[in-house]
């Protein structure tokens, strides 16, 4: 397990991959004292793999992943049992948005429905699921969101899975592509959006990582898993470093991602949304672990 290596630092990312322009501008953006080092903390993520969730055919099996994600909101709520995991994160008088990734490599309609269906087992009114992807009403309809990204590497803002979820909140999503990723982390701030998300659950049956979100088969593989936790940018963190160390085995060599994903460590660094130093994380894995890669 490499959960105690440091691999995402502000110099990496700052110094190391950003033009000094860039490097400048948001430096200049950080509020005084946001890039001293954080008091000790402690963020927990949890990664359920299985197999025989999908096939070569791609094919889901809703069984095996109903029995996934069961394991997966227990683990992460530390309840005795799925109902009462669910009732941990939200109440039936909430009004719960569904956020995921809607097209060109999507979340697959499996993990919604499933988590759709263990909301209303725990009680939750249909009623009150929403599908919640979409501009700034979406999200101010919503009294809690569950985000479920897809994993995947992205062109325009490096990793296009947790921190972007949520662009389409902002109306300008093209004021965070490129190296102004860094500033997705705003986004979570807003009015309508700020406390809100109680779980980021992040389907990674088949990750893309490179050229997304356009699909590339080449650089697609059955992972076979949900990654989770009430920390986003924990959560963000694992998915990167499982991005990366695919890559990693694929070139033979390091591959940086191209603009690099700033908005990992600004989320963290500038936004205070939650941890992105591996070393903070503790990573429970379940199931099954060839080439698990974290």
């Amino acid at each position: 397990m490499e959960s105690n290596k440091h691999v995402v630092t502000r110099r990496d990312f700052v110094y190391g991959t950003m033009s000094a322009a860039a490097a400048v501008s948001i430096v200049g953006a950080m509020p005084a004292g946001a890039d001293e080092d954080a008091s000790t903390r402690s963020s927990s993520v949890v990664v359920v793999r299985d197999e025989k969730v999908q096939g070569s055919d791609q094919k889901v099996d809703a069984n095996v992943l109903k029995k996934m994600l069961e394991e997966t909101v227990v683990r992460v709520t530390g309840k005795t049992t799925t109902k009462e995991a669910w009732l941990s994160l939200v109440t039936p008088n909430d009004v719960v948005g569904l956020v995921s990734t809607p097209h060109l490599n999507p979340t697959h309609n499996e993990v919604v429905d499933a988590v759709k269906a263990g909301l209303m087992e725990a009680g939750i009114p249909e009623k009150n699921i929403l599908l919640a992807q979409g501009g700034p009403d979406k999200a101010k309809a919503c009294t809690a969101l569950i985000g479920l990204p897809s994993l995947k590497a992205h062109w325009l803002t490096g990793i296009g899975t947790v921190m972007k979820l949520y662009i389409m909140y902002s109306g300008k999503p093209r004021d965070y592509h490129g190296e102004n990723n860094a500033k997705l982390g705003e986004i979570w701030n807003l009015p309508d959006v700020k406390g809100k998300t109680k779980l980021m659950l992040v389907d990674a049956l088949r990750p893309l990582c490179d050229k997304g979100p356009q699909p590339d088969p080449q650089y697609m593989w059955n992972y076979n898993g949900l990654i989770a936790g009430a920390d986003p940018v924990a959560v963000e963190t694992v998915c990167l470093k499982i991005i990366s160390e695919k890559r990693r085995a694929i070139n033979k060599e390091p591959w940086p991602l191209s603009p690099p994903p700033l908005c990992v460590e600004a989320a963290d660094k500038v936004y205070k949304l939650g941890t992105s130093n591996l070393a903070e994380i503790k990573i429970e894995k379940f199931g099954w672990m060839q080439d698990v890669l974290i």
